[in-house]
C-alpha cells in the first residue's frame, strides 16, 4: 500500500481507519506528536524524535503506553508494510478516550500512526518568505496539537505566494509555521535559544552539530526582524527539508551573500541523510 494508518494495535490503508468520537484529540487537541523523514524503509533520525516525542508526552503528564524501543520497534515494522518511497512517518499520543471533561480521564493514551508518500526532499532550492505576529501560547517547545495559529500563518504565506511564515513576537524572531529559522552573519551561524518559545528542532540541532564539526561560530540568541531582513543568508529547518535558504521576505531580496557557506552547512545535514539511510536523488 502506499499510505498506512495505525490505531491502538490495527492498521490498514490510511483513509480506511478511524479514530473513536471520544478520542481526547478531538475536544482538546490533548496530545502530542512527532515525524520523521524516512527513505529507503530507513526512518532518519528516528531516535532523536522519539526522545522529543517522549519528552513531550512528560511534559504534558501523558503517561506512555509503551517504551521507546517498543515504539521505534513498532515504526520500523509499519514502514516495511508500505511501498518503498519517501515517507513522512507520523505518530501521536492523545490522553486517552472519554466522555468530554477538561479534567484528564483514566486509561492510557490512545497511539495513532500514519506513513505516507511525500515529494524527494529539495534542499538546494531557494524559498520565499513573509513574516507575521507570533500568537501561540508560551509552551512552544512541547510538540503539542494545538497547532490553529501555525495553521493560520502557514495559510497566509501559501496565499502570498510564499513556502514558509517567520513567526516573530515584538519584532523578536522566534520560529517559522512549521520550521525554525536561522540566519547567517559575519560567517557566524545564528538561532533562536531552544527555550519555550520555540520547538527544538532535531534538523536545528543536526546543524548545530555541523558547525562544530567545521569551525562554524554558532550562536543560540534571539535576533530582530531587522537581522532577519539583514542577514547574509537565511536558513529554514525542519525534519523534511533540512536547510533550505530564503530569496526573499515580505516580497523582497534576501540572502544570497554567503553561499559558500550556506552550501557548507547544507552538504553537511544532506549529506547525513543520504549516508544514514542511502537514499540516492534522482538524476
Amino acid at each position: 500500500m502506499d499510505a498506512l494508518g495505525y490505531y491502538n494495535g490495527a492498521w490498514g490503508p490510511l483513509d480506511d481507519m478511524t479514530v473513536p468520537m471520544n478520542d481526547r484529540g478531538n475536544y482538546f487537541g490533548d496530545g502530542v506528536y512527532d515525524s520523521a523523514l524516512t527513505a529507503n524503509r530507513v526512518i532518519f533520525t528516528l531516535g532523536e524524535h522519539v526522545d522529543r516525542f517522549f519528552k513531550s508526552a512528560e511534559l504534558l503528564e501523558i503517561a506512555p503506553s509503551c517504551t521507546k524501543d517498543e515504539l521505534k520497534a513498532l515504526l520500523n515494522d509499519l514502514v516495511r508494510k508500505v511501498d518503498n518511497a519517501p515517507l513522512l512517518s507520523y505518530w501521536q499520543w492523545t490522553r486517552g478516550t472519554g466522555r468530554r471533561a477538561h479534567s484528564f480521564p483514566g486509561g492510557k493514551p490512545n497511539l495513532t500512526i500514519m506513513l505516507a508518500p511525500v515529494p524527494p526532499p529539495d534542499v538546494y532550492r531557494k524559498i520565499r518568505l513573509i513574516t507575521r505576529p507570533d500568537t501561540r501560547f508560551l509552551h512552544c517547545n512541547i510538540k503539542t496539537l494545538n497547532l490553529l495559529p501555525n495553521v493560520i500563518a502557514a495559510q497566509r504565506a501559501k496565499e502570498q505566494g510564499a513556502h514558509e511564515a517567520v513567526l516573530h513576537r515584538s519584532g523578536v524572531v522566534t520560529e517559522c509555521a512549521h520550521s525554525n529559522v536561522h540566519i547567517l552573519k559575519g560567517g557566524a551561524f545564528v538561532t533562536h535559544p531552544a527555550d519555550n518559545l520555540i520547538l527544538a528542532g532535531v534538523a536545528r540541532a543536526r546543524l548545530l552539530a555541523a558547525c562544530t564539526r567545521l569551525g562554524v561560530p554558532a550562536e543560540e540568541r534571539a535576533f530582530t526582524l531587522d537581522e532577519l531582513y539583514g542577514a547574509d543568508e537565511i536558513l529554514v529547518s525542519s525534519t523534511s527539508t533540512f536547510g533550505r535558504s530564503a530569496e526573499s521576505v515580505d516580497g523582497k531580496p534576501a540572502g544570497g551573500k554567503a553561499p559558500e557557506l550556506l552550501r557548507k552547512l547544507q552538504d553537511a545535514v544532506f549529506g547525513e541523510f543520504l549516508s544514514e539511510t542511502g537514499w540516492k536523488p534522482a538524476a
